[in-house]
């Protein structure tokens, strides 16, 4: 039980290089912000420039907005190229929620496209590069819809709803940081990845629902019931700077795992599946063109 952990007991990371998705806003801002605040470098890996540079300018610290769309593996790609130094800290924590049916550039179901591939393609992409660890934002909602990754057709066609479409995507998450792990504890390295969900957060995620009574709930219920994005950052945070076991998942302590201070958490069987992990890497792999990334780089 970490109950009294926050933000404030980060380490010194003077010296330390951090990529945030999605660090505009949400809990990616907050921990942008406190990993800057901690000594390190943020990057802020955004869609929108402007918007991420607007964001950057309020935090105090060193840190870099560069432009990353992870709807599209192009813009993927082109991120990870532009990369060439060593990369301690890689957060995966933009996404989208239950958002009215949409495809991807490359014509995948947008949250399993964006929330899952695009970060598959990007951790593999950049994991040449990566000295620390990768840790990737899932949910507590990986246990709704079906609770099952549909191999048969990710994409979702003719069944889609918006829950289930979320819940695949973050049961997916999970699975692929149980299988990252279990390659990089076999390649040998000293790479660690870990997952981590903020609870019920306040953020600018739940308006976009594709249920207009849903959206009217989710806002009163962020006012009502939600914690902070702070307060929601705080167990991405203890996953990137505490000495945890590869695979951990950090959530918060608090009844329903809804709220409080960061600590490990349960997962459902489906998401803690080895069989299943390894064929969603291989499908992914298949749909991405991006595959295992560990390879020797040389470095200046």
């Amino acid at each position: 039980m970490t109950d009294k952990w926050n933000a404030t007991r980060l380490p010194d990371l003077t010296g330390r290089t951090a990529v945030v998705t999605g660090a505009n806003s949400g809990i990616g801002f907050a921990a942008a912000e406190a990993l800057a605040r901690a000594g390190a470098h943020v990057v802020f890996a955004v869609r929108d420039l402007a918007r991420g540079g607007a964001a950057a300018a309020k935090v105090s610290g060193s840190t870099e907005v560069r432009r990353l769309d992870l709807a599209d593996l192009d813009s993927v790609r082109e991120f990870a190229a532009g990369w060439d130094r060593p990369l301690d800290l890689l957060i995966n924590n933009a996404g989208v929620m239950m958002l009215p049916e949409q495809r991807t550039k490359q014509g995948f179901e947008m949250q399993f496209g964006t929330n899952h591939l695009g970060h598959f393609a990007l951790t593999n992409l950049l994991l040449p590069y990566v000295t620390d660890r990768v840790v990737t934002v899932a949910s507590g909602a990986h246990r709704f819809g079906d609770g099952v990754i549909h191999f048969e057709d990710v994409n979702l066609r003719g069944r889609y709803t918006p829950t289930r479409a979320y819940a695949q995507s973050k049961l997916a998450n999970l699975l692929f940081t149980l299988e990252l792990q279990r390659r990089l504890t076999e390649a040998g390295s000293p790479v660690r990845a870990l997952a981590a969900h903020p609870g019920w957060a306040a953020t600018n995620l739940q308006s976009h629902h594709a249920n207009p009574l849903m959206r009217g709930a989710m806002g009163v219920g962020n006012r009502l019931f939600a914690q902070s994005d702070q307060a929601g950052a705080q167990p991405t945070l203890y996953a990137a700077s505490q000495d945890l076991p590869g695979a951990s998942y950090v959530g918060p302590a608090g009844l329903g795992e809804m709220r409080g201070a960061p600590t490990l958490v349960g997962r459902s069987a489906a998401a803690s599946d080895p069989e299943a992990a390894r064929r969603l890497w291989t499908l992914s792999a298949e749909l991405t063109g991006v595959d295992w990334g560990l390879k020797p780089v040389s470095r200046p």
